[in-house]
């Protein structure tokens, strides 16, 4: 008795890039936990802006982390030291210790970079 088996790498290959497939399934998995630390490493509440999608790409599946909140990128790039001055009021009103404070203008100090999607990228590798 002899028997003889064959292997289409092809069709091996369509099976593994299929939607639903072993791939995708796997890729889905590690694309929600990369999610999940990217929205526990955002502040405030820009995690709470955080989603993921699979998505066809040009080599076949890819996963996609998306933060869409408006302050994003002076989040993730920091942002230099700069005057703030009021657009539609003739002054700034703010709290301070308890009382109100106004002012004409005020020097913010910038802030550091928070890469937190870079992060997230890193660690859940």
């Amino acid at each position: 008795m002899s028997v003889e088996v064959r292997i289409d790498q092809g069709r091996i290959a369509r099976a593994l890039r299929a939607r639903g497939g072993i791939a995708e399934r796997a890729l889905r998995r590690k694309t929600r936990r990369v999610a999940g630390i990217a929205e526990r490493r955002a502040p405030g509440s820009m995690g709470d802006y955080v989603s993921w999608t699979i998505e066809e790409g040009p080599r076949g599946l890819q996963g996609v982390i998306t933060c869409d909140h408006p302050a994003v990128l002076y989040v993730l790039d920091g942002t230099r030291p700069h005057v703030i001055r009021p657009r539609r009021a003739k002054a700034l009103r703010f709290d301070m210790g308890g009382r109100t404070v106004f002012a004409k203008k005020v020097n913010h100090p910038g802030t550091r970079a928070n890469n937190f999607l870079g992060d997230a990228l890193r660690e859940g590798r």
